[in-house]
């Protein structure tokens, strides 16, 4: 028989993947985890999370530090790699990385979802010179400058917030009429002197001077208009990270993976957790949920498979 280098293999350092493994380990199942960057996931990002049951406010950087932390105590192998892709040799799985494999009985898959890219011409010579796609991660470049944030919904306001603590003025652009956020984000911004919302304005392309972003041009109501700005920080939502396995794994028209209630997927031995699933809410909880259903529907099934 093929020996094994883990029972469980969780792709995935976020919430979920840590979740599944803070379970997996406390019931004694041998598991690691594979994250490319960093743990934690894109809630790292957040500078505040006010929705999390026990704590009034705590950064995403410092919660994601605490489950680390629970990772470390239970000595969960973690391992700073890629999977590239997944063999299903029905027993046991293989994941090929970039410079070597891991043969385990069963995969998670919880590798999460990223922002969206803006499709305009010349946008790519831009990132990292005016455009980005995390207020945190670039904000401080902005200090004292005027940025656009392209977006309506909760994660847009939540950049347009943070950035307008640093930025001279923050315009938003919003597609739509109305702005697609939580209450909570939708009044706070009200109270920010030097926040601005465009509705109905489409981004048409963007302006460089010595090689840097110096203006935005906009479509508003059919109407052209240029918005001089240095920093336009995009985010018109997400999609999931499922490109390395949906070869194998069956996924919807939007590439979120398909389970059945308990999480698991059309491969026996493989689950999906987090927010590479798609639900009506994609919160931490919800994340979390998805985690302790993956690692319980895993422990079933290893032990049904020892049995026999």
């Amino acid at each position: 028989m093929k020996k094994m280098d883990f029972e469980v293999a969780i792709i995935g350092a976020g919430v979920a993947g840590m979740t599944t493994a803070i379970y997996l380990a406390r019931a004694g199942i041998k598991c690691c985890l594979l994250e490319k960057s960093i743990y934690g996931g894109q809630i790292n990002q957040s500078p505040e999370v006010r929705n999390y049951p026990g704590f009034v406010n705590v950064s995403g950087i410092e919660l994601t530090a605490n489950i680390f932390e629970q990772v470390k105590q239970l000595e969960i192998s973690y391992i700073n790699k890629e999977v590239v892709s997944i063999t299903d040799k029905d027993s046991y799985k293989i994941l090929e990385l970039k410079d070597g494999k891991i043969f385990t009985r069963a995969v998670v898959i919880a590798t999460g979802r990223q922002s969206k890219e803006l499709e305009l011409d010349g946008i790519e010579e831009l990132i990292g010179r005016g455009v980005s796609y995390c207020a945190t991660c670039d904000g401080n470049f902005f200090k004292g400058k005027d940025v656009v944030v392209v977006g309506g919904g909760s994660s847009a306001l939540e950049e347009a917030i943070y950035l307008s603590k640093i930025c001279k003025n923050v315009t938003i652009l919003s597609r739509s009429d109305r702005l697609k956020a939580e209450k909570y984000y939708i009044e706070q911004i009200q109270y920010r002197g030097n926040i601005l919302v465009r509705y109905n304005t489409k981004v048409k392309g963007l302006n460089k001077t010595e090689g840097k972003l110096s203006s935005v041009v906009v479509l508003t109501d059919e109407k052209e208009e240029e918005i001089s700005a240095e920093g336009c920080f995009i985010c018109i939502g997400y999609q999931p990270k499922t490109t390395n396995f949906s070869k194998i794994i069956k996924t919807d028209k939007d590439g979120y993976i398909k389970t059945d209630k308990d999480r698991k997927t059309n491969i026996p031995y493989i689950y999906a957790a987090g927010d590479v699933v798609k639900k009506t809410k994609f919160q931490l909880l919800t994340a979390m949920n998805d985690g302790v259903l993956a690692a319980n529907s895993c422990i079933n099934d290893l032990n049904e498979l020892m049995v026999d």
